[in-house]
């Protein structure tokens, strides 16, 4: 019985982390760029459970019930890097790649690289290409070719299907978007960023002006797996009521015989 409180505990805790997840890509269906996140779920290993009631010849042996899970937990948090639909705006700062790979940023609190999909950028004070948290976005000056912050100043700007970036009909930068082998080693930083180790390779994506790649949250199938999480939260919660009741009963009304 008490091993019950714990199986329905931990499929209590993993119901609550399975709602929060639920409800941080419902949050940011609107985001641009952003990928949902699931969680991988697997049980505890199970543990056979057994008896000596069988009785032959006055000698009791073991008797196998079967075999009893203790609960299930929370195995990995999986992001599904699919491309979100990309919706046409009015914004010559507004960018989308279209394909595999990320933009490049410089943090401005570390200055470390990081990734994102979100090309929502805007021009900041000093002329450079920045993302909505003020992180720079790098590029290759297409006269030294190096990598660098993208200074765009107040110019006419335009961008090829390449990321070939003009001012005023002037080649000054490409984007450099860079693509990984393995999407598992991106770890989500905060404010729709990405980190790694692992080195990058140049993405051959396009790159669409005047275009935001959407959120790829499907709300149909995040409302579905909300209600049955749900619906998985209240059985767990009925099914502690009923072995409190009966824990209950054993300690005080058994007990007293």
């Amino acid at each position: 019985m008490i091993r019950g409180l714990y199986t329905v505990a931990s499929g209590l805790i993993t119901s609550e982390a399975k709602q929060n997840a639920i409800m941080n890509n419902m949050a940011n269906v609107n985001t641009p760029g952003y990928k949902a996140e699931k969680l991988a779920i697997k049980s505890f290993d199970e543990v056979m459970i057994s008896n000596k009631d069988k009785l032959v010849a006055g000698k009791n042996y073991k008797s196998d019930i079967g075999a009893l899970s203790n609960g299930a937990e929370i195995n990995d948090k999986v992001t599904y890097f699919e491309q979100g639909f990309v919706k046409d705006t009015s914004s010559p700062t507004d960018f989308a790649i279209e394909g595999t790979g990320f933009f490049m940023v410089r943090q401005r609190e570390n200055n470390e690289v990081a990734y994102t999909r979100d090309g929502h950028f805007s021009i900041d004070g000093n002329g450079y290409l920045v993302n909505q948290s003020g992180d720079v976005v790098l590029g290759r000056n297409s006269a030294t070719g190096n990598l660098e912050p993208m200074n765009i100043g107040k110019g006419d700007l335009n961008c090829d299907k390449l990321g070939n970036i003009r001012v005023d009909g002037n080649l000054k930068y490409q984007f450099e978007v860079t693509d990984f082998q393995n999407y598992e080693n991106l770890t989500k930083i905060g404010h729709n960023i990405y980190s790694t180790t692992e080195p990058g390779t140049r993405s051959n994506a396009f790159i669409r002006q005047k275009g935001l790649e959407q959120s790829n949250v499907n709300t149909v199938v995040e409302m579905s797996d909300m209600m049955s999480t749900m619906r998985g939260f209240e059985s767990n919660i009925k099914t502690l009521k009923v072995l409190d009741e009966t824990l209950g009963k054993a300690v005080n009304d058994i007990a007293r015989r």
